[in-house]
């Protein structure tokens, strides 16, 4: 008995409780937290310019964390074969990482998250790839860990004459980058890797569609059968009550909206006139407390930066105020850029305020961009509209579904402030998701000298729009 209390007693003080071996991590209960392998990603496990974290799977992991009644702690790896390596000798309970699913290791894998399909991307002005045979002698680069590796060495056997390229720690976006440079010949990442980095680099195009499709999923021990029960209940119940289907629409459901002319006049325009207005977006930030990016992203939708714009409904300016508004806010030259670019700051703010505490960010932004267009009478009609639709009136997964029957007579002869283009307002708030999802990645958040101003206007009492629809883009 008394060696059996000896023995307990070195491993308590060793750290090394019985339900763990030598090495290995603890159960996620008694250790108190889930410990959770990544990778930086552009679309998983992302950290912006000023510490922000975000992307599709963080944002999963942590309500798979408040399931457990556990916190989430993220352990960041250079690549997916490391993160993979992490699970299998103990480290972490779990590895999630834009992982596809490999039957090969001796892991347990989860219910699918969502399933992919994957391209060769070339330069939009290089050589057409009409079938596998035009491979030859070309050289493509790939992320280490990617399924499109092995179908590539597939490929390979069939045509010898293809080259492999697997740089060490270098992610899809990296390579995608290099690739819109000049550097690389080929790349194979997946359609919506592709996508998001064709938003910044237009000269990218799809040069060869592979035939390979997988499903990316979560891993976690093969010994840890709790916990892998727990992960697919959880996305049972994540695909059941839709978070799977928001959690997609808030990272990728957007990105395709822009065509490539959209994005090559976009990016030309943050080189050409951006620069002469992003101190003014800058100060408005500072009065609003609105990050600087969403503001001009708005500005962009409504003038594409062009302080004169004008619109056949009398809506002026760089933020397009009407008169009535622009007296409201004490703009009194609604083309001088800064006096609308400040103004259209404040009454973004004071639409976003007016919003019920309860809508999160950053649904709650685009709640407001959509006001922005429609006015908050409009806003709260259509949010009336999906209460008795049964859908949720705090998400903007399901206004974006609703405010198009605005514009139906059976629903707009129930609303006080008529009938309104609710599905032009979700193109437009779309449109501003993707803008400011560019400059997020082109732009440096802004750091106030002092602590912003956060500026309260009276609320809109007769809940009327901002403006009207303008008619065209300015040029």
């Amino acid at each position: 008995m008394r060696s059996l209390l000896l023995i307990l007693l070195l491993l308590f003080l060793s750290g090394c409780l019985p339900d763990e071996t030598p090495g290995r991590i603890r159960d996620f209960r008694s250790l108190g937290e889930l410990r959770v392998a990544t990778r930086p990603d552009a679309i998983s496990y992302r950290e912006d310019g000023d510490g922000q974290v975000s992307g599709f799977e963080y944002d999963l992991l942590r309500k798979l964390g408040e399931r457990l009644g556990v916190p989430v702690r993220f352990i960041v790896y250079p690549d997916s074969p490391r993160a993979l390596d992490a699970v299998l000798r103990g480290e972490v309970h779990v590895a999630a990482a834009a992982l596809a699913r490999n039957d090969r290791l001796p892991l347990k894998w989860s219910n699918p998250l969502r399933v992919v399909d994957y391209v060769l991307a070339g330069r939009a002005d290089g050589a057409e790839i009409g079938r596998e045979a035009d491979l030859a002698r070309r050289t493509v680069s790939a992320r280490r860990g990617s399924p499109a590796v092995d179908e590539l060495n597939r490929i390979r056997k069939r045509l010898p004459a293809l080259s492999l390229h697997l740089p060490s720690g270098a992610g899809d976006e990296a390579l995608l980058a290099e690739l819109a440079q000049g550097k690389l010949d080929l790349v194979a990442t997946d359609r919506i890797h592709y996508a998001l980095a064709a938003q910044t680099e237009p000269s990218l195009g799809i040069a060869y569609d592979l035939p390979l499709k997988s499903s990316i999923a979560w891993a976690v021990a093969l010994d840890a059968r709790e916990l892998g029960s727990e992960v697919d209940a959880f996305l049972d119940e994540a695909k059941r009550n839709d978070l799977l289907a928001r959690l997609s629409d808030r990272y990728f459901g957007h990105i395709r909206r822009l065509n490539d002319a959209d994005v090559t006049t976009f990016l030309a325009r943050v080189q050409g006139r951006l620069p002469h207005y992003r101190a003014h977006f800058h100060d408005a930030q500072a009065q609003t407390g609105i990050d600087w990016r969403l503001l001009a992203a708005l500005a962009y939708q409504e003038s594409h930066w062009d302080p004169l714009a004008t619109s056949p409904t009398g809506v002026r300016g760089m933020m397009m105020l009407t008169s009535e508004t622009a007296d409201r806010l004490g703009v009194a030259d609604r083309l001088d850029a800064r006096a609308s670019i400040l103004g259209g700051a404040r009454y973004f703010l004071m639409l976003r305020d007016q919003l019920p505490d309860e809508i999160p960010e950053p649904d709650r932004g685009w709640m407001a961009a959509a006001a922005y267009n429609l006015g908050m009478g409009h806003m709260n009609g259509a949010r009336a509209i999906a209460r008795r639709l049964g859908k949720d009136d705090t998400d903007w997964w399901d206004m974006k579904a609703v405010l198009p029957l605005l514009s139906k007579p059976e629903y707009a002869a129930r609303l006080k402030a008529g009938a309104a283009r609710g599905g032009e307002a979700v193109i437009m708030t779309e449109n501003i998701r993707n803008y400011y999802g560019i400059l997020v990645r082109l732009e440096a958040p802004y750091s106030p000298p002092l602590q912003p101003f956060r500026m309260k206007l009276a609320n809109d009492g007769d809940g009327g729009s901002n403006r009207k629809i303008a008619s065209g883009a300015v040029n």
